[in-house]
């Protein structure tokens, strides 16, 4: 990997985290376009990161519940 697929992984690591810990889930866009002004090239990789995580935890949430609702099912 390259330095800023490397940097652009961490922030958005960083940034998951605390859109959790603090529930605004916007906050991915609006780091994105901050770092954008300095650095279009980062922002196109952090923001691919992002979209990444985001489709990642969509999909899991999307298997739990699928999983969980076929043990409810009758047999």
């Amino acid at each position: 990997m390259s330095l800023i697929e490397d940097l652009a992984e961490k922030l958005a690591a960083d940034t998951m985290a605390a859109m959790d810990e603090h529930g605004d889930d916007r906050l991915w866009v609006d780091v994105g376009n901050y770092i954008g002004t300095s650095s279009p090239s980062l922002q196109e990789a952090y923001n691919a990161a992002c979209r990444i995580f985001l489709a990642e935890r969509r999909g899991r949430k999307y298997l739990e519940d699928k999983i969980a609702r076929l043990r409810d099912k009758p047999a």
